[in-house]
């Protein structure tokens, strides 16, 4: 066999060895598969399959109170206007504020307290210790802590921006009450008692004062 035909055959038998293994390693494609999609339809689907949902709640209010209620859309009002306003830092901040007034009124100190209490609850202080003043009454009190601190309330008056916040505390505390001539009484300095006040908080939201003020307390 002269070396032309035996090139040529061994040429060809490559080239089947070679169609062999591509369908081996692609396959065929068999008539039911789908045809390629066009780069338009192709984009959108793959767009579909990585959909990214932005945004979500706001953690630092759904934390707090219930998603969707009346007090989660005040307190979002709140951020837009303020954005230094945090719902967390505001009860970090409230905590502080109920030890220092409480404390404050126990020992009938409201000079320290007043530019964080409204006239009302101010005046409404003054009368309890002018009431114990007039019967001789003292009181040795000790804060000992807090053991529960919640937001139940929040509301914004979009029109006055202004902002009130409802905060349920259970401190912790000892109380000791003497009459006139040291006598206790009422309470026990090794006695720890349970207290629970709600409190409310109002702010102009947006203003260059940071401060909060007590407007009323309850039950």
């Amino acid at each position: 066999m002269n070396s032309p035909i035996l090139q040529l055959l061994v040429l060809a038998g490559i080239a089947v060895f070679l169609i062999l293994r591509l369908r081996s390693v692609l396959g065929t494609r068999e008539g039911f598969e789908k045809p390629p999609l066009p780069p338009k339809e192709r984009s959108s689907a793959v767009s579909r399959d990585f959909e990214v949902i932005e945004g979500g709640p706001d953690r630092d209010i759904t934390d707090h109170v219930a998603e969707g209620s009346d007090s989660a859309e005040a307190l979002a009002a709140m951020k837009r206007l303020d954005h230094d306003f945090n719902v967390t830092d505001f009860l970090t901040g409230a905590r502080g504020a109920y030890e220092m007034i409480l404390t404050a009124f126990e020992r009938s100190d409201l000079a320290s307290i007043k530019p964080f209490l409204s006239e009302d609850v101010y005046d409404a202080f003054a009368g309890v210790v002018e009431q114990r003043a007039a019967e001789g009454l003292t009181i040795d009190f000790t804060f000992v802590g807090i053991s529960e601190i919640r937001l139940v309330d929040a509301t914004f008056d979009q029109v006055s921006n202004e902002a009130e916040l409802s905060v349920r505390f259970t401190g912790e505390m000892t109380s000791v009450v003497r009459d006139r001539g040291g006598d206790v009484i009422e309470g026990s300095a090794s006695e720890i008692k349970r207290q629970r006040d709600v409190w409310t908080f109002a702010r102009t939201m947006g203003s260059n004062d940071p401060n909060w003020v007590l407007v009323a307390t309850g039950e």
